[in-house]
């Protein structure tokens, strides 16, 4: 379907052509006519998918056909984090280009300027505020902001924000709202708590359900079967492989784990930095524009950049730890292979591992290549180990011996 046969304002399209975008993308063909419609809607769609134009386009097309006070605030959009709020921001800016519409990004951070920007837009009405909910929620506690002409209310990532410990400081915004307005939720999985919310908060809404994607062929993916005390040597081995490393995301499960690995990474003279959420906003914003420039050879993070972080030419990405469902692999080995480029998609599978490994095999409907254990790493898991049909690989008394005898083989090898 292509955008012009949608109920969408000439502005709106006028925006659209100028950007050189003409087809909808299923989310956005699904999401917009109902959206236009005045339902409530919670759509379950993953990053990559479209799905901020599917929320952006229809609603500036509503602010522009509605009845609204300009002097007010119209919608508010709420974000996990800075960089998703940044990233909506800037879509906005161009979406509303040829539209008579403010927007003002709220989120924590260490530039002064920036809160009183942020300030005028939420005292002096903008027209669409995007927000995360602790920024949002510290600025209502100090002044006195009138939601009364919010019609829209938009939460984008919501499983995200689930998973952050948002929920409360979401319902705190949802009661000041007008029980009237219009409720939006986008969500990458729909796990009980996510419907829990919907439940709550939203009348008769409309589910737009959007398969999870498998990844495009483009990505190489491959696996390597180790013991976990082989991981770090054999991601050193890796990486010093390379004549040049330039813009490669190496995913880890926990904050501690991103910390330890990109120490050890730097003990090996590898340019590597950290990225999860105990870094300032500001720290977290200069290295990511530092990874894009080419500055930085080796981000070292969790989850948070895993979506709504777009990096056009990532060659490598490679899971330290493999993760715990199908969805987040896909999120994350799709920071690689974009703007029609190819990539690789490394994951490292520890016995432990086996079982969410074997889930991602299911998932895809085939089994992941594996590359050879290099000889300097030390002697691989046996089929019969790795096999284990507890998906566990040792038994609980012997996970510690499993471990150790990866690093004793790494020893016994150099």
């Amino acid at each position: 379907m292509f955008f012009d046969e949608l109920a969408l304002s000439d502005g709106v399209l006028d925006a659209l052509w100028d950007m050189h975008f003409d087809t909808c993308t299923p989310v956005q063909e699904q999401t917009i006519p109902v959206i236009l419609d005045g339902h409530d809607v919670i759509s379950c769609a993953q990053t990559g998918t479209g799905k901020t134009a599917a929320y952006i386009l229809p609603l500036l097309t509503n602010l522009e056909f509605d009845d609204h006070d300009p002097s007010k605030l119209n919608a508010i959009i709420m974000a996990p984090t800075r960089e998703l709020a940044q990233q909506i921001d800037q879509q906005m800016e161009g979406f509303s280009f040829y539209v008579p519409f403010s927007s003002v990004a709220v989120y924590g951070g260490n530039d002064t300027g920036a809160w009183g920007t942020q300030t005028t837009g939420l005292t002096k009405g903008a027209d669409v505020v995007i927000a995360t909910p602790g920024r949002l929620i510290s600025m209502m506690n100090i002044y006195d902001i009138d939601f009364s002409g919010v019609k829209y209310f938009i939460l984008d990532e919501a499983d995200r924000m689930l998973d952050m410990g948002f929920y409360d400081d979401i319902m705190s915004i949802y009661h000041r709202l007008p029980k009237t307005c219009q409720k939006i939720m986008f969500s990458a999985t729909m796990p009980v708590e996510i419907r829990k919310m919907a439940k709550a908060i939203m009348h008769q809404p409309v589910e737009v359900q959007i398969a999870v994607s498998r990844p495009p062929e483009t990505i190489r993916q491959q696996a390597v079967i180790l013991y976990e005390g082989q991981k770090t040597p054999f991601l050193v081995h890796h990486l010093t492989s390379f004549e040049h490393l330039s813009k490669v995301i190496v995913f880890a499960g926990k904050k501690q784990r991103v910390k330890d690995l990109t120490l050890a990474l730097r003990a090996k003279h590898i340019d590597a930095r950290p990225m999860h959420s105990d870094l300032e906003q500001q720290v977290r914003e200069d290295t990511m524009l530092d990874f894009r420039n080419g500055k930085v050879a080796v981000l070292v993070a969790t989850d948070i950049v895993a979506r709504g972080i777009d990096v056009d030419d990532i060659p490598l990405v490679i899971n330290y730890d493999v993760p715990r469902d199908a969805e987040d692999y896909v999120h994350r080995i799709g920071r690689t292979a974009r703007a029609e480029n190819s990539g690789i998609a490394i994951t490292l599978v520890s016995l432990e591992d086996q079982r969410f490994f074997q889930k991602i095999e299911k998932f895809l409907k085939k089994s992941i290549d594996r590359l050879p254990l290099p000889t300097e790493i030390g002697e691989a898991p046996t089929a019969a180990e790795f096999a284990t049909p507890s998906g566990k690989g040792c038994s609980n008394g012997s996970r510690r011996f499993c471990r150790n005898r990866g690093r004793h083989l790494h020893r016994s090898a150099k």
